[in-house]
This record gives C-alpha cells, structure tokens and sequence, in this order.
C-alpha cells in the first residue's frame, strides 16, 4: 500500500484544531525551557560548555515500550514529529523497511524522531493505534496521532511523506524539531508555497469558520478538483458543521432505539468518527447500508464514503471497511 497525501486536514482526531494553537504555546514553552537550562549551564564558571561538550548526543532513533511511550512520544511530539514504525522481528517487509526509516531519521537531523514499537512486546499499543498489518508507520504531532502508510513503500514516496510531515508540523503547529550533536539546530525543511486559497481554507479551519472553511475549500476544487487536500479539508470542516450543536447523549440515545432510523444512525457516525472511534462509525454505517434499500440505503452509502475522505483512503481502517461495504451491496 502506498502512503497517501498526509495533511493535518486528513487528522482524524478533530480537536486537532484547537490542539494546533495549543502546540504551538507548548512547543515555544519547550524552547524556552531549553534556552534557559542552557543559559544557567553556560552561566556556572564554564562548566556550561565543558558540560554541553560531555553531553551525550541526542538519539534520533529509539526504541519504544507500551510503559515510556507517554513520555518518549506524547511529550516529544510537542518539540518535534514523532514517526512510529511498528514492526516484529517475524516481518519480512519489516527488514527492508526499518532500516530505510533508520537511515532517513539521520538524514534528516532532527527534523524528525522515530520510535520503532515491536508489536510482539506491545499488543496494547497495536491494539490502541488500530493497526491491521505490518508495517505500520505513524506519526505524533503535538499529541495528535495520524497514519502515514502502511507497507514497503519505496524510498521516494517515503521521503514525499516525512517532508510533508516536516513541513505541516512546522507550519500549522510551530513545531521545528531538535537540535542535534554540537548544538546546531535541525535545518529547516524545504518550503513549498502553499497555494493562496488553499491556506484560506486552512486558516479559516483553524479559526473555527466552518461555513468559510467550507466554501474556501468547494473554492479550491473547482478549480482543482483532483486536490487531495482540499478534498481531506473539505470532509472535515462538512464533518464539524454537522456534529456542531448536537446533544451526543440525546443523539446516541436515539440510534441505539431506533436501529432502522438512518438520520439517526448517520447522526451517531458522525459523532463516533468526530470522537475519533473511527471503526465504531464505520461499522454502524456498513451495518445502515446492509439492512436498509432504496433512498435511505443510498444515504447511508454516501455518508460512508464521505467519512473515507475525513479519514483517507489509504488508511487500513478505511481499507477494511470499503471491504465490508462492498460484500454488503453486492
């Protein structure tokens, strides 16, 4: 499987909005900290520097447990991008892949750090990031946890993705990576111009305009309507306009009573998929589209594939699922 267009319009988890701002604070916080620490070394007679010179180098690749992984990957994902390989000494496709992920979290010097997480050793964590086969790669920005790929993919369209990363990370949540042996600081990723619009629609997203992140991004496509991330930034503002204002309880309540009510089972996929419980919302509309026909099995088809947007489509969850929906219709 190849790894999909990754932007933080494609994030799953939707508080990744008011999360961006939030990691932006933590991340300067961090920096500051950081500075000071330095400041007061360099400040003790010259142990500062002769300390900084004994000071062992920063890892750029760990290996992570279901026990360190709130401190080695939450906290760090507000200073810099966390990859996540899951792998098992068993995968084949593990072998060529590792290592190539090892080779490039050098390479790039900072800009990003990978955890490997063996699958054998840490069922939980598999289990959690909802992985369906190895490898796996993930990624951690400021606490928010997105797919990239699944599979060997070839070096190039891996490099197209962790500089899509470095890049997102940068711009959308302040966060810059680390600095690395002598002190020097990661160099920056390269910048691509974004076009006009399309940051439009971003930053009205990010302002919590729905209506305007809406039409910005209807905008963008109808000019270009084979935009990736303006399709990802579309279903997601849609997504938010519609969970906005509902009583979750009140809508819950009313889906698990009225099974063959389908307004109210869409009503309830859009929350679980907005809550992040992303094969619940999968799983009710499947279930919609199985035992409905005519008009509201059509509804329920849509609304699907409309949430496979929010989500990606190389995404494995999303895999399965188009799976089951087509052994449901045919």
């Amino acid at each position: 499987m190849q790894p999909r267009n990754m932007s933080m319009s494609g994030v799953v988890d939707l508080a990744a909005v008011k999360a961006a701002g939030e990691a932006k604070q933590k991340a300067e916080e961090a920096r500051a900290r950081a500075a000071r620490q330095q400041g007061g070394a360099g400040g003790a007679g010259g142990a500062g520097a002769e300390g900084a010179a004994g000071a062992a180098p920063v890892s750029l690749v760990i290996d992570v447990e279901e026990a360190d992984f709130e401190q080695e990957v939450l906290q760090r994902s507000a200073e810099v991008p966390v990859v996540i390989d899951f792998w098992a000494e068993w995968c084949g496709p593990c072998k060529q892949l590792g290592p190539l992920l090892e080779r490039l979290a050098h390479e790039y010097a900072g800009r990003f750090l990978l955890a490997k997480i063996d699958v054998d050793r840490n069922q939980a964590l598999f289990q959690q990031f909802g992985v369906q086969g190895i490898p796996a790669v993930f990624a951690v920005v400021a606490g928010q946890a997105l797919p990239l790929f699944q599979g060997a993919a070839p070096e190039q369209q891996v490099r197209e993705v962790l500089d899509q990363l470095v890049q997102v990370s940068e711009q959308r949540f302040g966060i810059t990576g680390i600095s690395v042996e002598g002190g020097e600081q990661a160099p920056a990723a390269p910048v691509v111009p974004e076009d006009p619009a399309l940051a439009a629609a971003h930053s009205a997203l990010d302002a919590g305009d729905l209506g305007g992140a809406v039409q910005a991004y209807r905008n963008v496509l109808a000019d270009d309507p084979a935009n990736t991330e303006a399709k990802l930034g579309l279903a997601q503002a849609e997504l938010l306009q519609r969970v906005q204002g509902l009583d979750a309880a009140r809508v819950r309540k009313e889906a698990a009573e009225a099974p063959a009510d389908v307004r109210a089972q869409l009503r309830a996929a859009d929350l679980d998929l907005a809550g992040g419980h992303v094969e619940d919302a999968f799983g009710r509309l499947v279930e919609t589209v199985r035992r409905t026909a005519g008009d509201d099995r059509e509804a329920a088809r849509v609304r699907l594939l409309e949430l496979f947007e929010v989500v990606g489509h190389e995404d494995p969850r999303v895999v399965a699922a188009r799976g089951a929906l087509a052994r449901v219709l045919f």
